[in-house]
């Protein structure tokens, strides 16, 4: 039986839910331990010690600042100001309208991603962005429906993503936001269209679960592994209560990552889901050493996917876990000093 994380003074009853759905025996060893989830989370600049030191105190002063200042929320208003770039005519055809969660959270035809050869809809967005000299690749999507749970699975399987990481819940305050579109429980085969799903492993920590998900193709019978993390205390429209576990699910999240574009989803695709790929962004450009300017990264998400990031109290985390980030990687040089 793998090692399951008790019910904290926390967790609601959907959180509780699904603890209960995966109480049945499930072969297998852990698939990653909280010893291995801190050692990730502690974040190591690629500079020196003395050129990061003062980059690092830079960075820490320069965000204090644009908090202190109110300069956030100028931000956020100015972001909301952005107009859209491109049309959604796609997602507005009267056949795909059934397809959509939200009537008013389209994806935009340039970025939009094509379902085979037809180039068929699903409301998901390709979203690139480069850092220094990689480019970071996501798709960002709305929580699959029960009508689109097979095109769903469709994109995962075409894009080669060996990781989904789904920032919700099923339902919240009993509405519902996504469909279950994996197997559970364990070794119990879903059958699609195109596909077979059998969960093989998982695991459930104490604010998300791990599960590997066996995906074949019915055509080919070609046989793929694929992550899927399910983030389970972050309220809809709201932030986390532990930017710690955030951290922790992010990069647990680029550590398992191999193939394709990671598959990010909330239930419109844009909120939560907006937050974990700046987060994503901002943990790379530290890693780096860079300089880095939230703004222009959610400017850049919005400019391939509309409204990436929804509240201001959304915004303002992704400063919060920022300079929290920036603090830790402070306080451990000035430990190697002592």
């Amino acid at each position: 039986m793998l090692p399951k994380a008790e019910p904290d003074e926390h967790m609601n009853d959907e959180e509780e839910d699904i603890a209960q759905r995966l109480a049945v025996l499930c072969r297998g060893s852990a698939l990653v331990s909280e010893e291995e989830l801190i050692h990730l989370s502690q974040i190591k600049p690629s500079q020196s010690k003395s050129s990061q030191r003062y980059h690092t105190e830079n960075l820490i002063h320069k965000l204090q600042r644009q908090i202190e200042q109110h300069e956030i929320l100028k931000e956020f208003v100015d972001l909301e100001h952005l107009k859209p770039l491109d049309d959604c005519q796609v997602a507005k055809a009267p056949e795909n309208r059934e397809k959509n969660r939200y009537r008013d959270i389209l994806p935009y035809d340039l970025t939009r991603v094509p379902l085979g050869e037809m180039k068929g809809y699903i409301n998901a967005s390709y979203i690139r962005v480069p850092v220094d000299k990689d480019e970071l690749f996501y798709i960002s999507t709305q929580g699959p429906l029960a009508c689109t749970t097979n095109d769903f699975w469709q994109m995962v399987w075409e894009n080669h993503s060996n990781v989904i990481a789904m920032i919700t819940r099923e339902t919240e305050h009993g509405i519902s936001k996504c469909h279950r579109y994996w197997p559970e429980p364990p070794h119990v085969s879903m059958d699609l269209i195109q596909f077979q799903l059998q969960l093989i492993n998982y695991q459930i920590l104490d604010c998300f679960v791990i599960r590997l998900v066996e995906l074949v193709s019915k055509q080919t019978q070609e046989r793929r592994i694929v992550y899927h993390l399910q983030f389970t205390t972050w309220p809809d429209h709201g932030t986390p209560r532990s930017s710690k576990h955030l951290v922790k699910f992010v990069r647990y999240m680029r550590k398992i990552h191999q193939t394709g574009p990671i598959i990010a989803h909330c239930s419109a695709g844009i909120g939560r889901s907006g937050v974990l790929l700046c987060v994503d962004i901002l943990l790379r450009y530290i890693e780096k050493d860079i300089y880095f300017d939230i703004k222009q990264i959610v400017t850049h998400l919005r400019h391939q996917r509309f409204g990436m990031i929804q509240t201001k109290e959304q915004y303002m985390f992704c400063y919060e876990i920022a300079l929290e980030v920036l603090k830790n990687i402070q306080s451990m040089g000035s430990q190697l000093l002592q």
